[in-house]
């Protein structure tokens, strides 16, 4: 018995040991991980580069204002033939118009004759009785910057007075007062002002200036002009001369054989191409004024400041002041008509009686019926519906 009990006990103890030793291995087996799930993709916007930053949008030009002034013809003393300077030299000879240029944001005027030291004339004169030379000295210039004048044209018949040397020298001497100038053949003025740029084109039917007569090329230059202007404005030297051409005769003219344009098909072909302001000299009177294609245009703006060697008799010493306020796509928006008189020896002067704004307004009614400007009695000028206007064709006037 004690024998068949021992054998068992053997066993029992063979099978504990193994049993343990199994459990043992077992325990040392790394468990197995659970199966993951796929990972997320990511968001699109993480894999694409990240946009530009957003162009800040275009402004709204209609909103912008600049205000431009424009006078007519001047010529403020000559030193030849003979001196005919004024006795304080020219410096207070557009002291009394001054405020109202400086008051504008920009302020144009036609410059007649020559800013030049000496040098002998460009131009002979078979009769110098009736032959009419302006030489002023290149000092001048600083009348013209004190008085308030950004841009001046030297496209009329009196800027090669003194040969295209005589005009390099009014050139020099305007850019020298930080002026602008316009008139030469292929020059033109760009201003940046009111965060708006702006064009000044000056055309005149004289000698290597930028010819009024050469319509499509001048309407093409416009347009490309303004192209890459905000806003364009053209003046213009034609026209016949005298107070028998007050009225525009929608024809070309002539004075004393010289072929002088068709001034109304130029300045609505202007506006077509993409001008914005139209003024006009030459005449040496007023002329009217209409609003075409929500654009001013001003025929003639008349003598406004000229000392010597013009005549300034009854209504050739009459002229305006006008100030025109565009919006920044060139909207004519207002104006004011600032009427001045010509009382030698003394400058520009401001006229009570208002005959510049006066004529001016019977003369644009006379000529185009409803010229889409309410004229009123304070100078104010503002624009009405006008409705269709009547197109224009070039006309050639009979010989």
């Amino acid at each position: 018995m004690s024998c068949e009990f021992g054998w068992v006990t053997n066993a029992l103890k063979s099978f504990v040991l193994v049993a343990a030793w199994l459990l043992a291995a077992c325990s040392a087996v790394p468990p197995v991980a659970a199966p993951q799930s796929e990972p997320e993709p990511a968001p699109l916007e993480k894999l694409l580069p990240p946009p530009p930053p957003l162009a800040p949008p275009a402004p709204d030009k209609s909103a912008f204002r600049v205000s431009i002034a424009a006078v007519g013809d001047m010529m403020i003393g000559t030193d030849y033939p003979q001196n005919h300077l004024p006795d304080d030299d020219g410096v207070s000879f557009l002291n009394e118009v001054a405020p109202i240029l400086s008051a504008a944001d920009l302020a144009f005027g036609n410059l007649e004759g020559v800013l030049i030291d000496g040098g002998e004339p460009g131009k002979k004169c078979s009769n110098p009785a009736a032959c009419y030379l302006f030489r002023s000295p290149t000092r001048y210039a600083d009348h013209y910057k004190s008085a308030g004048f950004d841009v001046l044209s030297l496209a009329n018949n009196h800027a090669r007075d003194f040969d295209e040397d005589g005009r390099s020298s009014s050139m020099q001497a305007i850019s020298a007062r930080g002026m602008h100038h316009s008139g030469r053949a292929g020059d033109f003025a760009s201003i940046e002002v009111n965060g708006l740029k702006i064009a000044f084109l000056a055309y005149a039917v004289t000698k290597n200036s930028n010819m009024m007569l050469d319509y499509e090329f001048a309407f093409t230059t416009v347009a490309h002009c303004a192209a890459h202007h905000d806003i364009v404005v053209v003046s213009f030297h034609g026209g016949a001369e005298g107070t028998d051409y007050l009225h525009v005769p929608f024809a070309e003219e002539e004075y004393f054989g010289e072929p002088r344009g068709d001034v109304v098909f130029f300045a609505r072909g202007v506006i077509d191409a993409g001008a914005d302001l139209v003024v006009g000299h030459g005449p040496h009177v007023v002329r009217g004024m209409e609003r075409y294609k929500e654009r001013l245009i001003a025929y003639s703006l008349g003598n406004f400041a000229t000392y010597y060697g013009i005549s300034v008799s009854g209504l050739k010493g009459v002229a305006p002041i006008l100030t025109a306020t565009l919006d920044g796509e060139g909207v004519f928006i207002e104006g004011e008509i600032t009427s001045t008189v010509q009382l030698r020896p003394a400058g520009p002067s401001i006229d009570k009686s208002q005959r510049a704004l006066n004529v001016i307004r019977d003369l644009s009614v006379s000529d185009f019926g409803n010229p889409g400007l309410l004229f009123r009695a304070d100078g104010k000028l503002m624009p009405i519906d006008r409705g269709e206007v009547k197109i224009h064709q070039l006309v050639i006037a009979p010989d």
